[in-house]
């Protein structure tokens, strides 16, 4: 079943919700367990060519990188800052190098640096519904702006994701 909403509640605020056909313990897994997290994760079109997950705890981080469409490599982190399992992750978000240094988006330089992220997962009669929340972290306000200019992108890139997730957990 597909609930896909994403829009703002303030400025600087991106959300977007999923609601799966599958159980709160299956969903959790795909987002915790990196060799899971390697079959879907990344935008349509993206492959996961590395994952790695060094401890699943506050500190932790979640490494990968993802191979576009043409082949570039774009790399990039989650540094987990709290842990309810299946209930919420919430974590800073950055692009990185290959040896997970935060480092400038490829494409866009303004894009912010970070990104406060919380992904809360529920379960209603066998369905698990997923929001993802983002805003800029210690972010300029160049940078604000261009994540407030980037929200159509975000609302693609997490709709190719979660599509995928969806695929995944079939």
């Amino acid at each position: 079943m597909r609930d896909t909403k994403a829009g703002s509640k303030a400025p600087f605020e991106f959300i977007i919700k999923r609601t799966f056909n599958a159980p709160l313990a299956r969903v959790w897994q795909a987002w915790t367990d990196p060799d899971q997290l390697m079959q879907w994760w990344g935008p349509k079109g993206f492959t996961t060519v590395s994952a790695k997950i060094g401890a699943l705890k506050p500190g932790g981080m979640f490494h990968y990188c993802l191979r576009s469409p043409q082949g570039q490599k774009m790399w990039g982190r989650f540094v987990y800052r709290e842990i309810v399992p299946n209930e919420r992750l919430v974590y800073i978000n950055s692009f990185s190098d290959p040896d997970g240094g935060v480092s400038r988006h490829p494409l866009a330089p303004d894009w912010p640096l970070q990104l406060l992220s919380t992904v809360t997962f529920s379960e209603k009669d066998g369905k698990t519904t997923v929001t993802i929340h983002w805003v800029p972290y210690e972010a300029s306000e160049i940078e604000r702006d261009t994540f407030e200019k980037g929200k159509d992108s975000m609302k693609g890139g997490w709709t190719g994701t979660l599509d995928q997730l969806e695929t995944y957990l079939g």
